[in-house]
């Protein structure tokens, strides 16, 4: 029996011992399933940005830990006009991204859009004339306003690359700019930027008129002629500021100054028949001296006609006019006495009448030996009162003396031929008379200055 009694106590040692094994393997199995439910596991992953967490209170999720969306990059304040693309790589939201782990690098910043402006901000006294350009780096231009004063806006361009803007047109004098800019960074975020500057106020403006006038056609003698109303006292930086051209020849010239008000330029030789003149005054904006401004561009053309020189010799009391080198009439006349005589040299055609009164007294010729007579058909050759024109009182006289007061005197038929067929820039030039040579100054007197002292440029100093 004791060993019946030891047996069944092996026996049932052995079964508690199982009963033992089956309890721990219950609660291991029951633990294992247990961690299956809680996503414990003795492996446990990295935490990230945005993945859930557990409280370890309550065994609920925190609110705190739910996934983060990134947000689009937002369109910066007052650029409306662009709608900026989203970004994967940079948000631009007011809350703070996730602390990123060495598993989730942090994306390298995007750099900033760069401005350059010319003018610069703020800026004051600038040229009208003289460009506006906006530019950047590290970006694109998408939008560029200039506007006046009044609101109106400034023409402009923007390069095929997207990265300048320039302006197209002058601006005003003494008037402030604005200026109204949207670029893009690389990340697609719109950037604006404004600023304002002022361009200057002069102190005087001078008016530019010329002659001969946009369209004429006027002979191989005419000179051009500027005018200004104030005067001009930097000549030399003036004269750079006045372009003339010719075709088909380009034609030699040089200015002369008569004052400072007037300027005028003459080729070395006369004009050559059928060339075409261009002439460009582009004083606006620029300083001409003292403060004084340009107060507009002249731009103008004309053309020379054929070339019509009447020679006029006092030895034989003729007049030889010839058209294009062809002689193709002849004329007596009567030229002034010894006490009037008429000017020498060539006197370039200014003005027409078929109608004109003369009166000594506009050259000081009063009492005894004045006179103020109507003519017919009378041709200006000079300021000071020279003229073609009909004198039939003294048609005994044409071709063999002299009876006027400085007038070239021809019949009335002569003087309708010549009325007809001379105009501005048209060449009268008269020999051997026992007067003075015509002044510079007396019309269109600059044939009269030799080439070597009127290329000098006359009043330029």
């Amino acid at each position: 029996m004791e060993g019946v009694k030891s047996t069944k106590r092996a026996v049932l040692g052995d079964g508690a011992k199982m009963k033992s094994k089956m309890v721990i393997a219950v609660l291991a199995t029951g633990a294992l399933f247990l961690s299956a439910c809680t996503g414990v596991s003795d492996q446990s992953a990295p935490s990230t940005a945005g993945s859930l967490s557990r409280d370890a209170s309550t065994s609920s999720v925190s609110a705190s830990s739910a996934a983060t969306v990134p947000a689009l990059r937002p369109t910066a304040p007052g650029a409306s006009s662009v709608t900026a693309s989203a970004s994967s790589t940079t948000t631009a939201s007011s809350t703070p991204p996730a602390t990123p782990t060495s598993s989730s690098p942090a994306a390298p910043a995007t750099p900033p859009v760069q401005w350059s402006f010319s003018p610069a901000a703020d800026a004051v006294d600038i040229s009208p004339v003289e460009p506006v350009v906006v530019s950047v780096a590290a970006g694109s231009l998408v939008a560029v306003t200039m506007t006046n004063p009044n609101g109106i806006a400034v023409e402009g361009v923007l390069a095929a690359d997207s990265l300048s803007w320039k302006s197209t047109t002058p601006l005003g004098y003494g008037k402030t700019y604005a200026i109204a800019a949207v670029a893009v960074d690389a990340g697609g975020v719109q950037v604006p930027q404004a600023y304002s500057f002022s361009t200057l106020t002069p102190r005087n403006k001078a008016l530019t008129t010329a002659f001969p006038t946009d369209g004429m056609t006027v002979g191989v003698g005419q000179p051009i002629a500027l005018f200004f109303d104030e005067g001009i006292a930097d000549k030399a930086g003036v004269e750079k500021l006045i372009s003339i051209t010719s075709a088909p020849a380009n034609v030699v010239g040089a200015f002369y100054w008569m004052s400072d008000r007037q300027v005028n330029w003459r080729p070395q030789e006369y004009w050559p028949a059928g060339t075409a003149v261009e002439v460009a005054v582009t004083t606006y904006g620029r300083d001409l001296g003292n403060g004084i401004y340009g107060q507009a561009d002249k731009k103008f053309s004309f053309t020379i006609g054929q070339s019509k020189i009447a020679t006029v010799d006092n030895n034989t009391h003729m007049m030889t006019v010839s058209v294009d080198g062809a002689v193709v009439k002849e004329m007596p006349v009567s030229l002034g006495t010894n006490k009037y005589p008429t000017y020498n040299g060539v006197h370039v055609v200014a003005e027409a009448y078929d109608k004109k009164i003369m009166d000594s007294s506009t050259w000081g010729l009063v009492g005894a030996g004045a006179y103020r007579t109507e003519v017919l058909y009378a041709t200006r050759i000079s300021s000071s009162g020279e003229f073609v024109h009909a004198a039939p009182w003294s048609v005994w006289a044409q071709g063999s003396e002299n009876v006027s007061h400085g007038c070239v005197n021809v019949s009335t038929e002569n003087a309708l031929w010549f009325y007809e067929n001379f105009g501005f820039g048209d060449i009268v030039d008269i020999r051997n008379t026992v007067g003075p040579p015509l002044q510079v100054w007396d019309g269109y007197g600059d044939w009269n200055v030799p080439w070597e002292t009127y290329s000098q440029g006359g009043f330029r100093s």
